[in-house]
């Protein structure tokens, strides 16, 4: 009876210890996945971020494409090498891009908070094969080229909007919605502004109702709004090839830039302004008039305020077809170029070289600047601003859901204040005009005549810039488009003669004609959009 009831104990004690055994091994409740939720707030593409209630997309493209007779960025050969057409030329540019953008949104009591971000992984060839020009590229002659497992990052815009604010790098707040594109061409246009890569500033924009709106901002220049200012008192201050060293002062005052829009149904009508200020460093004359190098007991000249005027056009639905429409701008500029000749590195002084019926070459100059001053020699020593104007536009055509065709052009013009005597050396130094062909004369032999006879010239910095292309794009799916454009460039140098000068190497020592010059780029591209 004993050894049942210890048989009968001991087999309940077992039972007892697997059954903690097994309740021991029971998986303990997993807490719940937190799936990605899709945000609808924002448009297509949005999720929330988990555990937030900040909505994300993730987006860019990714592109490749080739330049003939051009830049990278589609820039025309208007001057160093291509424009020169010299050996160190490139006969074509590749370039092949990712951008990756970042755009997060929180719905707060204030509005959208947004911040936004694009970073361009790029890889391409410098343009260039000349030890002089790439002598001067960040790092040197190695870091120039294209190598094996190269290439850089860019940063395009990056910029945080809080209840009508903007902080951080943007569109300027004076620039069309289509900046230097109104055709959505490969190539930005010249006759107006451009702020594409966008430009560190602070601006507000207010909502009115019915589309009406207004902004207003200040710009850090440096970059985008700023040409170069000349200081015409240095002996040989504008070189051989018409163009002089930027003698620029500090950046001392961001541009204060502002616009009004109407946005309908039928399109687009902005009017923009901005005031640009324009400062020399120093004057660079001893006493008695005697040239030294700059330094602070020469003076300077003061400082003036510029600026610039801007009215944009979109006429949507247009009767040629679904979706058409016609963008155009028009500009004015006093001191501030850049509004006018703009791109997105140091606005281009143009200098092209072609045939000639009787001299060694043709040559086209056209130095584009904010002001010239020149201290001194009958000078006044004051800044006198450079005018500019432009127009640029675009008739944007789809054939049908695969085709489309935009025709694009500009035409740009830079005037330098001064008469019709002031190109004879020594006369009329206080204007603009004649304080640079004083300095152009000092750099090409003999006196500024009329005439075309071997050697005379009529020296006249003003010049007109022209563009005129087409392109065409082929979309086969969605979001991946190829594309072929053409652009045709003119230069209108109004410089009259010839002259026996330098240019710059390895141009020789000859006679020059001046003269009017043509240029043509191609460019092909192909691109995924996600």
């Amino acid at each position: 009876m004993i050894t049942a009831r210890t048989l009968i104990l001991s087999s309940a004690a077992g039972l007892m210890a697997l059954s903690g055994a097994q309740a021991a091994d029971l998986p303990v409740k997993a807490k719940a996945v937190e799936y990605v939720r899709i945000c609808s707030l924002y448009g297509a593409g949005f999720f929330y971020i988990p555990g937030t209630d900040t909505c994300i997309k993730l987006g860019g493209y990714l592109r490749a494409d080739v330049t003939f007779n051009g830049g990278a960025h589609g820039a025309p050969a208007w001057n160093s090498d291509l424009g020169q057409q010299n050996r160190y030329r490139d006969y074509f540019v590749a370039r092949s891009r990712m951008a990756l953008t970042v755009d997060t949104r929180t719905a707060t009591e204030y509005g959208v908070v947004r911040t936004f971000g694009q970073a361009d992984i790029q890889f391409n060839n410098f343009g260039s094969s000349n030890p002089t020009t790439l002598s001067a590229f960040p790092g040197g002659i190695a870091n120039s080229l294209s190598q094996a497992g190269g290439g850089y990052v860019a940063t395009e815009f990056l910029f945080i909007q809080f209840a009508g604010f903007t902080f951080g790098k943007s569109a300027s707040a004076y620039a069309t919605p289509w900046q230097g594109f109104p055709g959505n061409i490969n190539s930005s246009l010249l006759g107006g502004q451009n702020t594409d890569t966008g430009v560190n500033n602070i601006q507000y924009t207010a909502q009115f109702g019915n589309g009406v709106s207004a902004s207003i901002g200040l710009d850090d220049p440096t970059v985008w709004d700023r040409t170069a200012v000349y200081n015409l008192g240095i002996p040989s201050a504008i070189g051989a090839n018409g163009t002089g060293s930027n003698a620029y002062a500090g950046t001392h005052a961001p541009d204060i830039v502002g616009n009004i829009r109407i946005d309908q149904a039928w399109g687009l009508l902005q009017f923009s302004a901005a005031a640009h200020e324009v400062s020399g460093s120093y004057n660079t004359l001893g006493a008695g008039g005697v040239p030294t190098a700059g330094s602070e007991i020469s003076g300077h000249p003061e400082s003036k305020w510029g600026g610039a005027v801007m009215a944009a056009l979109q006429i949507k639905n247009i009767p040629t077809g679904a979706g058409d429409d016609i963008k155009i701008d028009a500009s004015y500029a006093k001191g501030a170029t850049k509004y006018v000749i703009a791109t997105s590195g140091t606005s281009p002084s143009f200098a092209m070289f072609g045939d000639s019926g009787f001299a060694y070459q043709s040559v086209g100059f056209g130095a584009t600047t904010d002001g010239v001053y020149m201290p001194g020699a009958g000078g006044t020593g004051g800044l006198v601003l450079t005018t500019s104007w432009g127009v640029r536009g675009a008739f944007n055509h789809n054939w049908n859901p695969y085709w489309s065709t935009s025709l694009f052009g500009s035409y740009s013009a830079v005037r330098y204040d001064g008469g019709a005597n002031d190109n004879l050396l020594g006369a009329g130094t206080s204007t603009a005009k004649g304080a640079y062909c004083a300095a152009f004369n000092a750099s090409h032999p003999g006196q500024a005549l009329v005439g075309n006879a071997a050697g005379n010239y009529t020296c006249n910095p003003d010049f007109n810039v022209s563009q005129l292309g087409v392109v065409t794009r082929w979309t086969p799916v969605k979001n991946l488009t190829f594309s072929g454009e053409v652009q045709w460039f003119h230069l209108d140098q109004k410089m009259s003669g010839s002259s026996i000068f330098t240019a710059t190497a390895p141009k020789p020592n000859a006679l020059y004609e001046f003269k009017d010059q043509d240029t043509v780029l191609l460019q092909f591209r192909a691109q995924r959009n996600f």
